[in-house]
């Protein structure tokens, strides 16, 4: 007697939809990555997809939605909810944005977005809105509310961000474009938390003479 084939729910579709176009977009990028394929590591039909996705674009962009602004909701929560020192919750959004590149394809996804724009600029406008347009105001009202505080000197808020982003958008490069061609491999919590103590002491206020 044959086992009885289990039929997936069609609530998981989408996930599995999901997963399978992730794999497939990181193997084989935006413009070499075919629906057919995708919807053959899923184990769906091609029309399948179209039930939840109308094209290639809008199955990328789901992608970046669920693995990368899932990440910017859990920043967003520790905002609101941390009361104390500022100066205490930097080094922990940091780590945790460490811990997204090194567990995570959030580091992959933002490769592919560097690498696929200027053939395909919807990619990157979608991205900078999405994921850079809601990341950055987060972190500048992290500076602002040190400022207000006494904590912090006072700096630009968005120059700041966007320097302390540097050495994390490095360090995504660092680890799925060099040590995959043999560079040593990079703890990216440590230089997260080493970043952390680089920036507060740089924004510490001057001593009063």
């Amino acid at each position: 007697m044959k086992p009885v084939k289990q039929r997936r729910a069609p609530a998981e579709r989408p996930q599995e939809i999901l997963n399978a176009a992730l794999a497939q977009f990181v193997e084989t990028g935006f413009a070499g990555t075919r629906l057919d394929d995708v919807a053959r590591r899923a184990g769906l039909s091609k029309a399948a997809i179209y039930l939840y996705f109308d094209d290639k674009l809008s199955l990328f962009q789901g992608v970046i939605r669920q693995a990368i602004t899932a990440n910017l909701m859990t920043v967003e929560t520790m905002l609101a909810a941390h009361r104390g020192p500022v100066a205490d919750l930097l080094p922990r959004i940091l780590e945790f944005m460490a811990g997204r590149i090194e567990d995570t394809p959030m580091a992959s996804i933002a490769k592919l977005v560097i690498a696929e724009s200027r053939a395909f600029p919807e990619i990157g406008q979608f991205y900078l809105k999405e994921v850079i347009g809601r990341g950055l105001p987060l972190l500048e009202e992290l500076i602002a509310r040190g400022i207000k505080q006494g904590e912090f000197r006072k700096v630009d808020p968005a120059m700041t961000v966007r320097s302390m982003m540097g050495a994390m958008l490095l360090a995504g490069l660092w680890r799925t474009v060099f040590e995959p061609i043999g560079a040593e491999k990079l703890d990216v919590r440590a230089l997260a938390r080493h970043h952390a103590d680089l920036m507060l002491h740089a924004l510490r206020p001057a001593p009063e003479a």
